[in-house]
C-alpha cells in the first residue's frame, strides 16, 4: 500500500485556492480511477482503490494545512508504512505555474504543510511539487497562495490536474522521471 496525500485546506471557501491544488490532485486521481468513495479516517478522508497493480491510498488531511503531518503520520502507523511509501502532492512557489516536478526529500521552503509533515514523519518522503509561481515579493505570497485561481488559469489548472491523474501510473510504479516528462508532454500537447 502506498499512501498519496493531497496538502489543502478542508472547507468549500478553500477549494480553489492555489494553496489547494495537492487536494485538486488528489481528487483528480480519485475520480479518473474510480477510487471508493471518500470515508472519514486518519483525521482527514481517505480513499483506497488501485493504479495497475499498485494499492494506493489517497489521503486528505482535514487537519487544516499546518497540522497536515497529525493526519499522514496517523495514516503511516495504522498501515505500518515508512517514508519511501508516502507522496505528497503541493502547491509550489518556486516553480512556475502548472509545472510538475517530484523529488524526495529537501527543505520546507516555508510551506507550513511541509513543515507539520517533516514535524510529525521526517523528511524523505516523495513529493509532487504543483507550480503556482510566485507573486514577485514575499509580501505579496500569503494573499497569492491563499487566493483563488484566476478564470483565465482555469483551463491549464483542469490540463494540469488530467495530465497528472492521467500519468500516475508512472508514479505508481516508481518511475518519478517518466511521470515529470509525460505530465509535461501532455501539456504541451494541450498547449
Amino acid at each position: 500500500m502506498q499512501i498519496w496525500v493531497g496538502l489543502g485546506n478542508p472547507g468549500t471557501q478553500y477549494a480553489l485556492h492555489r494553496h489547494n491544488v495537492g487536494f485538486m490532485a488528489i481528487d483528480a486521481i480519485a475520480e479518473l480511477h474510480d477510487f471508493e468513495p471518500p470515508r472519514k479516517a486518519f483525521q482527514g478522508w481517505a480513499q483506497q482503490g488501485r493504479i495497475g497493480s499498485a494499492r494506493i491510498l489517497l489521503l486528505k488531511p482535514a487537519t487544516f494545512m499546518n497540522e497536515s503531518g497529525r493526519s499522514i503520520g496517523e495514516a503511516m502507523r495504522f498501515f505500518k508504512k515508512d517514508l519511501g511509501d508516502v507522496t505528497i502532492f503541493h502547491d509550489e512557489l518556486d516553480l512556475a505555474p502548472f509545472k510538475v516536478k517530484v523529488k524526495a526529500g529537501g527543505g520546507t521552503a516555508g510551506h507550513n504543510g511541509l513543515r507539520s509533515t517533516e514535524a510529525h514523519i521526517g523528511n524523505e518522503f516523495r513529493r509532487v511539487r504543483i507550480g503556482i509561481g510566485h507573486p514577485g515579493h514575499k509580501d505579496k505570497v500569503t494573499k497569492y497562495v491563499l487566493g483563488n485561481y484566476a478564470k483565465s488559469e482555469m483551463d491549464a489548472l483542469a490540463d494540469m490536474l488530467g495530465a497528472i491523474a492521467g500519468e500516475a501510473g508512472w508514479l505508481a510504479q516508481g518511475d518519478d522521471a517518466r511521470f515529470m516528462s509525460e505530465v509535461a508532454r501532455r501539456q504541451q500537447d494541450v498547449g
